[in-house]
């Protein structure tokens, strides 16, 4: 009976132990080649330090790296999952180059184009209570298919896309400044880092980029929330373009007002690198069951993505709504601690979940054009490899 057992109990875990075994022992094996056998074999800092493509920051998370990786390769590259060892995970490739950052940040800006339509209904939905408050919405949306349908006849399909050029811009910037960081880092010794360095210094680079990039996520944000309602102008709208929105906001606010909500972002990165942490070696091990299923794969990483982006949305809707409260002369929320309470308090714990639903197709619609995205560049690859 003990030999029937054991297999079947511990047979998934002795399969994960050997794949993990592999991938140690050929990174240790290339590390080999360039250190003494009296040096420490520790992978670079630069690999340390990384960010979780699919489960960082909200507004960050539609990454193009699995797509650059693949540009320019054979047919079936794409297929074959090539999972790495914990501290390797969501490290940029040592062959990173400036042609590789420019395919990334088209890739990018294609995916955010998609996804923009789906990131505007979520921030309706998710504001709509603030937006009805303000005047420019006279009663709250019944669903996701009647804000699309109510935006598209008050405001246009084009405004669908409104706030995407200052996402976009968030997320550009984002990108190059982990680029010019992970350069920096190639050329540091990693021998003295120990682990709890590491974390730190990768969360702290983490919210340094946040910080620098946040204005441009507030733009976005109000921009987005910026409804037109039935019978009005052209002009009847609270903000022109993102330049409006920052001069108005200083105007009122300062620029205190460019920031509000950013304490608990930092609360919500925290909670997605802990959970990236936890989940990514369940995610290695399934994507690596599934390597030969393509479509199986990315189903399961579509999965641990979305999980991930439900367990942290309640964070990224309280920071919205306090952006909602710049621009206005007044402060609706004294705290991060009191706009959670008044929130729960007078809409209910469910309000914290408003647009998740937009938010879970955001991620699909990304997902989807990753894929599509794959697949051409799989064609373009044949075809060069023939002719």
């Amino acid at each position: 009976m003990e030999n029937l057992v054991t297999p079947l109990t511990f047979t998934p875990f002795l399969n994960l132990a050997l794949f993990l075994d592999n991938l140690m022992g050929s990174a240790i094996a290339a590390r080999l080649s360039c250190k003494t056998e009296h040096e420490p074999l520790l992978p670079l800092i630069s690999q340390k330090i990384h960010w979780q493509p699919d489960l960082s920051f909200r507004p960050f998370n539609y990454t193009a790296a699995p797509i650059i990786e693949n540009m320019g390769g054979t047919v079936g590259t794409s297929t074959v999952v090539k999972p790495s060892p914990t501290a390797f995970v969501g490290a940029p490739m040592e062959k990173s180059s400036k042609a590789s950052l420019i395919k990334e940040l088209v890739a990018l800006g294609l995916l955010k184009a998609v996804a923009a339509p789906f990131e505007r209904v979520k921030l309706l939905l998710q504001n709509q209570k603030d937006i009805i408050k303000s005047g420019r919405l006279h009663k709250p949306y019944n669903g996701i298919l009647h804000c699309f349908a109510t935006t598209i006849r008050n405001e246009g399909i084009f405004s669908l896309w409104r706030g995407y050029t200052a996402m976009t811009m968030g997320h550009v910037s984002a990108t190059v400044i982990r680029f010019g960081i992970y350069q920096y880092t190639k050329i540091l010794d990693d021998t003295q880092w120990s682990y709890t360095r590491v974390v730190v210094s990768s969360y702290v680079a983490s919210a340094a980029t946040q910080f620098l990039v946040y204005p441009f996520l507030y733009a976005a944000t109000r921009m987005a929330t910026d409804v037109k309602t039935i019978g009005s102008n052209t002009g009847d709208r609270q903000f022109n373009g993102m330049i409006d929105v920052f001069r108005k906001t200083l105007k009122s606010d300062g620029i205190v007002g460019l920031y509000r909500g950013f304490n608990i972002t930092l609360g919500e990165l925290v909670m997605m690198g802990a959970l990236s942490k936890g989940l990514n070696p369940w995610k290695q091990h399934y994507s690596y069951i599934l390597r030969n299923n393509f479509l199986s794969r990315h189903m399961v990483e579509l999965g641990f993505w979305i999980s991930g982006n439900m367990a942290t949305y309640p964070l990224d809707t309280v920071s919205r709504r306090m952006m909602m409260t710049s621009g206005s002369g007044t402060v609706k929320y004294k705290s991060t601690v009191h706009a959670i309470g008044q929130i729960m308090k007078t809409e209910g714990v469910k309000t914290f979940y408003n647009g998740a639903g937009a938010e879970i197709l955001a991620c699909a619609a990304n997902r989807a054009t990753l894929l599509l995205m794959i697949y051409v560049a799989d064609v373009i690859g044949a075809a060069k490899k023939q002719y």
